[in-house]
């Protein structure tokens, strides 16, 4: 990280128990190398083991990452760093819209056969990964399945997480042609969501940008910008959405630091 991403980075951190008094020992090692690993690791793909030598050893850098992903630190970071881009945009923090779409990725061998699964329309044995991004692409709740869950089944949990969080205001979701059925009526009478399903015309050929489902589209792109998502590595589904959490919270985070560094003249004129 630069100083200007450490800067936000450092503000949007989860406090450690330790320091206020709740138990628990200082960190071995500074939490900005510890950050740096993590995210060497998401951008890269490398191994855990591959660690390079100037980083913290790789068994602390997967404690770290691992009491982050137990605990809920990795998402608390993740939706601090999201209040803080929604705000600099001229957004609300929190949203009340959003789009829903899912995306099959190939499994590696670590992948265990009873959270994998093989997805016929896409043609992929692996896991698939289901999230809900704002009007902006900010990532709001992610989910990981087998690849033969399918996008109905995945979007009942997934919405159900939405209304009974954080996020509370979110009233319209924008979805593909996959979410029509009960989905609807259900999320209208269970979560009092409008679930609004954009599709297709016949008139339609090739590759299309579609209103409003393009946004999901673009931060599927900007994820897949992390070799670590190439395909799905993670022993458990739970590791690979920590994984997807960390990949946004690096594009947020060189997001906030061009924005404070652009602001920076205008306040001092």
């Amino acid at each position: 990280m630069t100083d200007a991403e450490w800067a936000v980075v450092r503000g949007a951190f989860p406090v450690p128990r330790w320091l206020e008094g709740r138990g628990g020992q200082p960190e071995a090692y500074c939490h900005r190398e510890m950050v740096d690993a993590v995210r060497y690791l998401v951008d890269n793909g490398i191994k855990w083991r591959a660690m390079p030598a100037d980083l913290p050893p790789w068994d602390r850098v997967y404690a770290f990452f691992r009491r982050w992903r137990d605990q809920g630190l990795a998402g608390e970071f993740h939706d601090r760093l999201r209040a803080r881009c929604r705000v600099a945009g001229g957004r609300a923090v929190e949203p009340t819209a959003g789009s829903i779409d899912a995306q099959s990725v190939k499994a590696a061998a670590s992948v265990p056969s009873a959270s994998r699964g093989y997805d016929g329309g896409k043609k992929v044995n692996g896991r698939k990964r289901h999230i809900v991004v704002d009007t902006l692409g900010l990532l709001l709740s992610v989910l990981v399945t087998a690849a033969d869950v399918t996008d109905r089944c995945a979007a009942r949990t997934l919405l159900a997480r939405l209304a009974g969080g954080l996020l509370r205001k979110i009233r319209r979701v924008w979805a593909d042609g996959s979410y029509t059925g009960d989905l609807v009526d259900w999320a209208d009478e269970h979560l009092d969501i409008a679930l609004t399903v954009v599709k297709r015309t016949d008139d339609m050929h090739g590759f299309v940008v579609l209103p409003r489902r393009w946004v999901v589209e673009r931060t599927f792109g900007w994820l897949m910008r992390s070799r670590r998502l190439a395909r799905d590595y993670e022993t458990l589904p739970t590791s690979s959405e920590a994984v997807i959490r960390w990949s946004m919270s690096m594009l947020m985070t060189r997001r906030l630091a061009r924005h404070s560094a652009a602001a920076r003249p205008r306040a001092a004129a």
